[in-house]
């Protein structure tokens, strides 16, 4: 708990900060993450080539940055490049018995899964829609928030009311109840946010329809990235990807969901945000 009241804050800030602040947060995070992912990777058998996906993984949101700023335009070319020394790497370091295609498959997964889509923060922080940091910061914020919502609201109902298992296979605890409670609540908060606090921080909302569509979308995409975390755990053996977030477990853990709702959300603000009516 002291951690998280810590962090947030932090986070935030650096949110608002924006450029080289937010981009070597999302660095960090994205390094730790694809770490945890690659560790988890080692037990089920296969040894992913983790020194040069943590630091391509760390590499994309700077990248990013770079490209935002209109200073840096990595060509196809090169990242046809990047995967191939990839593979060449493989050769020599796994060989056969290393199992080098399932090696180099799960690097690249762990570069574009984590790097590339947490880096869809820095895309929402500068979006077109941004007004001024302020504006951005709100932009985050929307999937981060209604993320939070959606786990709150699916915790609190699955346990009051939670009878039928979701998937049992992939996560026991999870439940069909839980599952509409963090649906419904993430509908009203989009609602909520939608129209009562970005309409002054951001001077944008959503219609009342597009809130509960945007709100509904993004709890099934949190729910979904949960849930695919805790597949490859439960393939890995393992019940957190690391014990790196004191009380929380790992930082893939505190992540897995937002890789799905910030890339979501960053296409959904394109086609359901309009101007604030004032």
């Amino acid at each position: 708990m002291l951690f998280a009241v810590i962090a947030a804050p932090v986070t935030i800030l650096i949110i608002f900060l924006g450029d080289a602040w937010l981009a070597s947060l999302l660095g960090i995070a994205a390094a730790l993450a694809s770490w945890e992912l690659y560790r988890m990777a080692g037990h089920t058998g296969v040894r992913p080539i983790a020194g040069a996906g943590i630091a391509l993984s760390a590499a994309v949101p700077l990248v990013v940055h770079g490209h935002f700023l209109r200073v840096l335009n990595v060509p196809l070319s090169a990242l046809a490049l990047v995967m191939l020394g990839l593979l060449a790497i493989a050769i020599w370091a796994r060989g056969v018995e290393g199992h080098p295609l399932a090696a180099t498959a799960i690097t690249v997964f762990g570069v574009l899964y984590i790097g590339g889509m947490l880096s869809f923060a820095y895309a929402l922080r500068y979006h077109r829609f941004s007004v001024d940091a302020l504006g951005g910061t709100a932009l985050v914020m929307l999937p981060v928030l209604l993320t939070w919502g959606s786990d709150i609201g699916a915790y609190f109902v699955g346990r009051t009311f939670g009878r039928r298992k979701l998937i049992p296979a992939v996560s026991p605890g999870k439940t069909v109840e839980g599952a509409i409670g963090g649906l419904v609540t993430t509908m009203l908060l989009a609602l909520a946010i939608g129209r009562f606090v970005l309409p002054e921080v951001a001077s944008l909302g959503f219609t009342t329809a597009g809130a509960l569509l945007f709100g509904a979308l993004i709890s099934v995409a949190a729910q979904v990235g949960d849930l695919a975390e805790s597949l490859l755990k439960r393939e890995a053996g393992v019940k957190d990807s690391s014990h790196l977030v004191p009380g929380h477990g790992g930082v893939f853990d505190r992540l897995d969901s937002l890789l799905f709702t910030l890339p979501l959300g960053y296409f959904l603000i394109e086609f359901l945000m309009v101007p604030a009516i004032r």
